[in-house]
């Protein structure tokens, strides 16, 4: 019985990542403002396309990526609309979806509920901090699938945009390990696993 509760404990504890750390820097208040405003904006919508040949992409892309995904994330409908919010995201911010992808692996193994030793929360291990600075504080809602990938696709378009597009940069800022090819070499590692057959 003992060895039941504490089997069933294990099972309901957030699952620890290895993921680093975002620093916590000043932000000038213009910045504070533009952040907190793509923050705020509404859910994803359903994806419109402006015509056929991108909406076949996008389809392939889905098609191929939930493929790949079901060891990790098994029930259908959940994957799904992981992968459409993935993707809704990663546009949004001017990122590559197989980008985000590799770093929501290399951050927490696609768990949902994943939390690393510095604190760091769900997909895309967003530090708590990034709540009160750019958000309404509530350090929970990092748990929520679409409110931790809009602040993760959100800090890394802003970390790209401070190193002035250098992605292997971004990246080791977002790892809190700038300057190290560890963190960035793991994640574009991982994102070749995401790219399309053709895909770059």
């Amino acid at each position: 019985m003992k060895r039941r509760l504490l089997l069933s404990g294990l099972l309901a504890a957030p699952l620890a990542a290895r993921a680093g750390a975002q620093l916590e820097e000043p932000l000038a208040d213009s910045i504070r403002s533009a952040l907190s405003a793509s923050i705020a904006q509404a859910a994803p919508p359903r994806p419109k396309f402006d015509d056929t040949e991108a909406r076949m992409a996008y389809l392939r892309w889905l098609g191929a990526t939930s493929e790949r995904l079901k060891k990790r994330k098994t029930e259908t409908q959940i994957r799904i609309e992981f992968l459409e919010t993935v993707w809704y995201e990663a546009k949004r911010a001017g990122l590559e979806p197989s980008l985000v992808l590799g770093l929501i692996q290399v951050e927490s193994g696609f768990r949902k509920y994943a939390i690393s030793t510095a604190g760091a929360r769900g997909y895309m291990q967003v530090m708590p901090f990034w709540t009160k600075a750019i958000g309404d504080g509530n350090a929970s809602a990092l748990f929520h699938m679409q409110t931790n990938l809009r602040f993760g696709c959100v800090i890394l378009r802003h970390y790209l945009d401070r190193e002035k597009g250098d992605m292997f940069l971004a990246l080791g800022r977002y790892n809190g390990s700038r300057g190290r090819p560890e963190y960035p070499n793991a994640v574009f590692g991982a994102r070749r696993q995401w790219l399309l057959p053709g895909e770059t």
